[in-house]
């Protein structure tokens, strides 16, 4: 993805949280990227959003920053330097909203020739897992490092 990243990050131990500032027209927001177990071993859940009073995440809400891109860049950075950690580990994530599902279809097909070289990526649809196609219809996502 050719975009520039937020390069200040805060990375806790063990690499479950990496936490950034978007800075843009509307100030400044703190954003957080989370890696969370599932239910299922080696599998972790990609939560992302910003940061809201109480400390916790909310991957509903829309900052309008104008910072889009960078901030997506940055969340792709910040996925390769966490199954570059753990590359045993399969990454899953789904959009908040149907709008943001559909975004993440498109930034995944817009760049999937760059990210094939570093990722096996899979969406979950009706019909089960499969590899990932352009135009399929994902309810989700999952990632991991390519061997």
């Amino acid at each position: 993805m050719q975009h520039n990243i937020y390069k200040d990050l805060y990375i806790t131990d063990g690499y479950e949280a990496f936490e950034f500032f978007s800075i843009g027209k509307r100030g400044v927001a703190p954003k957080r990227i989370a890696f969370i177990p599932t239910d299922l071993e080696a599998v972790y859940n990609l939560v992302f959003g910003d940061i809201n009073v109480e400390g916790e995440i909310d991957d509903e809400v829309i900052s309008d920053n104008v910072d889009r891109n960078k901030i997506l860049a940055t969340v792709i950075y910040v996925l390769s330097i966490y199954l570059e950690a753990y590359p045993k580990r399969i990454v899953f994530f789904t959009g908040s909203t149907a709008g943001r599902l559909r975004l993440y279809r498109i930034v995944i097909s817009l760049n999937y020739t760059e990210f094939s070289k570093k990722f096996d990526i899979y969406c979950e649809t009706e019909s089960g897992i499969v590899p990932f196609e352009k135009n399929i219809e994902a309810k989700n996502y999952l990632v991991c490092k390519k061997v």
